[in-house]
């Protein structure tokens, strides 16, 4: 189980934002969040991040997000409409599961969530992911 301030990537920090129900870790265009054992991760808590990751990074950047699923919770899964419903686009989402239940709940995510999730068992391996394709994105854009 990997977290990320063990990460060499962490030297990159932005911001660091902690939270009664989990710490989240922003990057250029990314955003990795652990969440903390038993938590719901719902719409308001949602809201909170997306600020941030606006703030941070600008609503017109691609953004991809890791949830670093080192505890377990639970996510509401049809929170992902009223984040479609309020405009909102996350580009690329990745989760890194390192037990059963952190790939069932992926399950009905994927019911959800409009776009593809990529699913790994290292964070590093995420992290490498996510950085590739926001680049790429920011390559596109500008040509």
């Amino acid at each position: 189980m990997q977290r990320v301030k063990d990460l060499e990537f962490f030297k990159k920090i932005k911001q660091i934002r902690e939270y009664e129900f989990g710490t989240f870790y922003f990057f250029d265009g990314l955003v990795i969040s652990e969440m903390n054992e038993g938590e719901t991760f719902n719409w308001s808590k949602a809201e909170k991040i997306i600020d941030v990751a606006y703030e941070v990074s600008g609503k017109d950047r691609p953004i991809a997000y890791i949830s670093n699923r080192i505890n377990n919770y639970s996510v509401v899964p049809t929170d992902w409409l009223k984040f479609y419903k309020n405009r909102h686009k996350l580009e690329f989402y990745s989760i890194v599961a390192y037990n059963n239940s952190g790939l069932t709940s992926v399950i009905l995510e994927k019911l959800f969530f409009q776009d593809k999730i990529r699913q790994f068992s290292s964070l590093e391996d995420a992290v490498g992911w996510s950085v590739a394709k926001i680049n790429n994105s920011e390559i596109d854009q500008h040509t």
